[in-house]
């Protein structure tokens, strides 16, 4: 089943050539989580062939502009093709009000339910439980209300090796097996255990993304471990001061984050457009975690659930 993240947009405040405002798509199977919504995501959005139709649910990070004003015009053209199915929008307050204010005013109806709910930023809390994932917000320190996301994929049933099923199994014995449970006849004696009968367990991968925020250690706990980090880094570490002022952060200090949690791999972006060049930007991060990578237009990063078989194009 596939797991994996396309960058949209890698640029910070204003677009610059070639970067485009945050946005990105975790495609998980068949069906689409969107990451913030920056200004031209819709436009991103058919440069890179992403069926807008299978979007599920929108995360709003904050209510700077560069991560939300593609926002209406996805949905107004969502509803020009004809969208039945809900929208499940997840953003700070004060996005709903936006959102009905421009519809009202354009005159527009959705003919399709969009569900929004409201985020607290002082606390990390399950938002969703999903099929085939739980996401949980990460509380960051920015100068407005500001979330991170982290989106865990569900524990996989175990696959049966059929050819060493017990045939006097049934199909409840079967769903135990799936479940990780051994199976015992009514005195007790085991019949069949997950060790021989199961294939080894698949990985349950997650990502994390972490969007405008000063440095600080204070979500580390919650992005542990995470096979993906995305991590803001608006600025080279020459500009750590101006970083602070505007509680961004640098790649140097993003680079410090990815090796304090452990992750697997880190993304870099959200860079300011004063850098034409942001290869420096690979450099610095580079030498604090290796497992760097751009977050620029069109990379995917892809997160298998057998971890050699990770890529990122």
């Amino acid at each position: 089943m596939e797991f994996e993240l396309t960058i949209l947009g890698s640029s910070s405040a204003t677009p610059s050539k070639g970067r485009f405002q945050s946005a990105q798509i975790l495609k998980i199977h068949n069906e689409y989580f969107m990451i913030d919504c920056g200004e031209a995501a819709q436009y991103q959005l058919s440069r890179y062939k992403i069926n807008h139709s299978k979007i599920s649910h929108i995360f709003i990070s904050h209510l700077h502009g560069d991560h939300f004003f593609g926002l209406i015009g996805l949905l107004s053209t969502m509803n020009l093709y004809g969208r039945k199915n809900p929208v499940h929008l997840l953003a700070p307050p004060g996005l709903d009000e936006i959102i009905q204010t421009q519809l009202k005013y354009s005159q527009t109806v959705l003919q399709y339910p969009l569900h929004f709910t409201c985020l607290d930023s002082t606390k990390s809390e399950h938002i969703v439980d999903h099929p085939l994932v739980d996401v949980y917000t990460i509380p960051l320190q920015h100068r407005i209300h500001c979330n991170g996301f982290l989106i865990k994929e569900k524990k996989k049933p175990l696959k049966i090796n059929k050819s060493k099923l017990p045939k006097e199994l049934g199909l409840a014995d079967i769903a135990q097996l799936k479940l990780g449970n051994d199976v015992y006849d009514a005195s007790g004696k085991l019949i069949a255990a997950t060790a021989d009968v199961c294939m080894p367990e698949l990985k349950s991968r997650s990502y994390a993304y972490c969007s405008d925020t000063i440095y600080t250690d204070s979500f580390l706990d919650i992005i542990h471990g995470v096979d993906l980090l995305y991590h803001e880094s608006t600025f080279l570490d020459e500009l750590a001061d101006r970083a602070t002022k505007t509680f961004h952060t640098t790649a140097k200090q993003a680079g410090l984050i990815a090796k304090k949690a452990e992750v697997g791999k880190l993304i870099i972006g959200h860079f300011s457009s004063r850098y034409y060049d942001i290869e420096p930007f690979l450099e610095e991060a580079g030498a604090i975690f290796k497992n760097t990578f751009l977050g620029i237009e069109g990379s995917t990063f892809s997160i298998s659930d057998q971890i050699e078989d990770e890529t990122c194009n």
